[in-house]
């Protein structure tokens, strides 16, 4: 059940409306289904309309016409509340709505239970899925109703209503997400001929330059060098920068600004300065060492983020999920631009699962914030594994975070990232098909496959028919005959990839251990003389499987600790 609540002034005008049958063709057999003192006179029952109307009105407004003699009176004295049930409710009886309604104006503050001096009101069944409430605001003691936060009373109350009535349960918020665009900004979005208004556009816009960002003074000066956006720094009297205002140049009837708090909770100068602390300078080059690929940075950090969702810390868990959110928004500035525009709705979608009421600990997510920042300073890559490797791993990340939301009933945040998984696939699906094909047509010799098949019967015997049934499979052992040669254990590697990430999820099994194979080969191989040496170290086999933690591709060594 969806409530909408208004104030206004005039009493007549909205009883009138509520009995209307002639203008408002969907108000079919209007009647009273409940009222202050169930006394009330009904027009829907009445041969005299227009008296009995004048009646009802002057009922209303009794107390109203008192306290404004004493000039007590609110200058809004009517309270208009409509409840609406969903499609797929039942049709709910007269006596059901008359019970919903009561419940509603006691939860709000308008008549509490049990109060003689609750305010007057009628609750108006005019079409068979909703019913509309009129109060006025005056009690019988002449004092205006306390009626603060009644949306979210009344909401509160609805979601105990369809428990108990057996109706749909409705996706309810917590409050911290965007300011939906107003029916006269999406008309003149429209007029202008654009599929987003200015506030979207420039919720967008902002979103990546904080993405792009190392700190704040680059935050303001990416700002204020995109073509078509207007900035504004606002200035404390001792100089200090206090916010920033933001509107678009193209506006027909002149620029329309917009603070950041204004387009997004999270876009607060403050919030965003927070967000920028909890990023580390880039790293330069150092002579005879190769800099680490900072897609395989964010790769690695990515995959971690599932484990971390599950270790009971949420402020952490917060702060994890707000990075992976802007690196979604950095990934259309660095993407092949046949999928950009899905990459842009999986960002705008996931930026719903970004926010909650838990206070997010930023500094938990300095690896992952700094290697997008470094993915972005590159130039984009060639090579299409690399974004498929990190799709790969975002995917898990929205199913791991869609489950993090659910535990802890963020209904709003579970419907985002569920819708942030549609579009990751399908851009998952275009970014891999071209190097997957490349791995299949290099497929091996049988005599090599039937050596990889017996090792993931060894390592994976749960899920390695389901492996060996994948159309991905010929890429697989593509690389980990690629790994052999280079001179890592293959069996380390399966071993290592699957114990990382589980692959219960994983519908494409084979899929995320090429991935996942690939980048942990990427890393310089280990001897064998090394690896029983670690492995006397640490009292156990050399091929028994690493941690996750350790086993993430880590920057490659260098050259002189490779020679020895």
């Amino acid at each position: 059940m969806i409530a909408k609540i208004s104030s206004g002034k005039d009493t007549v005008g909205l009883i009138r409306y509520l009995f209307d049958t002639k203008k408002a063709k969907d108000h079919t057999d209007p009647h009273l289904v409940a009222s202050w003192d169930d006394f009330a006179p009904d027009l829907g029952r009445s041969d005299d309309f227009d008296a009995t109307r004048r009646l009802l009105v002057a009922d209303l407004d009794l107390h109203v016409k008192q306290a404004r003699r004493l000039g007590r009176a609110p200058d809004k004295h009517v309270w208009h509340c409509s409840i609406r049930a969903a499609p797929e409710d039942r049709i709910l009886s007269d006596e059901e709505w008359a019970g919903i309604a009561r419940r509603v104006v006691a939860a709000t503050g308008i008549a509490p239970d049990g109060d003689p001096d609750g305010c007057r009101w009628v609750a108006v069944r005019h079409a068979p899925d909703h019913i509309h409430i009129a109060a006025t605001k005056v009690r019988a003691d002449l004092r205006t109703a306390r009626h603060w936060n009644d949306y979210l009373t009344a909401d509160r109350e609805l979601a105990a209503i369809e428990k108990e009535y057996g109706l749909l349960q409705v996706v309810r918020g917590d409050r911290t997400a965007a300011k939906r665009p107003t029916r006269a900004e999406q008309e003149k979005a429209r007029r202008a001929g654009q599929d987003k208004t200015p506030r979207e556009r420039l919720r967008s816009t902002v979103r990546t330059a904080v993405a792009a960002a190392s700190g704040i003074e680059e935050f303001v000066h990416l700002l204020s060098h995109i073509d078509g956006v207007l900035v504004e720094i606002v200035y404390f009297p001792s100089g200090d920068v206090r916010g920033y205002k933001v509107a678009l140049e193209d506006e027909v009837n002149g620029p329309v600004w917009y603070s950041g708090s204004k387009l997004a909770p999270d876009l607060s100068f403050h919030k965003i300065q927070e967000r920028l602390k909890a990023v580390d300078p880039q790293p330069t080059g150092k002579p005879g060492r190769r800099r680490p690929n900072p897609w395989h940075q964010a790769t690695a950090a990515t995959d971690r983020i599932p484990h971390r969702l599950d270790q009971g810390d949420d402020e952490a868990s917060q702060a994890h999920l707000a990075a992976f959110g802007e690196a979604l928004d950095a990934l259309p500035l660095l993407a092949p631009a046949p999928i950009h525009s899905q990459l842009r709705e999986a960002a705008t979608a996931f930026e719903r699962a970004t926010r909650s009421r838990i206070q997010a600990e930023h500094h938990h997510a300095r690896a992952l914030r700094s290697a997008v920042r470094a993915m972005v300073r590159e130039p984009a890559p060639k090579d299409g594994a690399v974004l498929a490797m990190f799709l790969d791993a975002a995917i898990f990340v929205v199913m791991a975070a869609a489950r993090w939301h659910q535990l802890r009933h963020h209904n709003q945040q579970v419907a985002a990232a569920h819708q942030t998984l549609v579009h990751l696939r399908a851009a998952y699906e275009q970014a891999a098909a071209a190097p997957l094909a490349a791995l299949t047509q290099r497929r091996p010799p049988q005599q090599t496959v039937d050596r990889h098949i017996s090792r993931i019967r060894q390592v994976v015997p749960d899920h390695a028919q389901q492996v060996l049934d994948d159309s991905s499979f010929d890429a697989l052992v593509t690389v980990l005959t690629d790994a052999e040669a280079a001179g890592h254990d293959p069996e380390r590697l399966l071993e290592q990839a699957a114990h990382q990430r589980p692959l219960d999820d994983a519908r494409r099994p084979a899929r995320v251990l090429t991935w996942r194979i690939q980048r942990l080969s990427a890393r310089a191989a280990v001897s064998a003389g090394a690896r029983a040496a670690q492995a006397r170290s640490a009292g156990q086999h050399p091929s028994a499987p690493v941690p996750a933690e350790t086993a993430a591709p880590a920057a490659p060594q260098p050259r002189q600790a490779r020679r020895r």
